[in-house]
């Protein structure tokens, strides 16, 4: 945030007299947070992958224990689905981060 507010754009909007919360807010918010949204995407896809993990570790049932029992038993079908899920809700989080972007940033259109 603070290197967006030594920005041009920001130095330009002050001098044109607008109020220092309008500065923040529409101007020096709105790309400070661009940033933020792809890290928390990649974060939420880091968690789906770590589940895997924490359940096995922890013993806690969840689709992590799911698919690694489904491997060992060798059931396809099972292996499958839990991968197709899995892929569905990572692509609706990327899916997600794209929609913020459009309404965080009004230079970013998707035709």
């Amino acid at each position: 945030m603070i290197e967006i507010l030594r920005q041009d754009y920001i130095r330009t909007a002050r001098a044109k007299g607008l109020a220092e919360r309008t500065v923040i807010y529409f101007h020096a918010f709105r790309n400070a947070l661009v940033p933020v949204v792809t890290v928390i995407g990649i974060t939420m896809a880091i968690l789906i992958g770590g589940a895997v993990v924490t359940e096995i570790v922890f013993n806690i049932p969840g689709l992590g224990r799911l698919i690694i029992s489904a491997i060992l038993r060798r059931d396809y079908p099972v292996v499958q689905g839990v991968v197709l899920v899995t892929a569905a809700a990572y692509m609706l989080i990327n899916l997600g981060v794209d929609v913020v972007y459009a309404f965080i940033d009004p230079r970013i259109r998707y035709a």
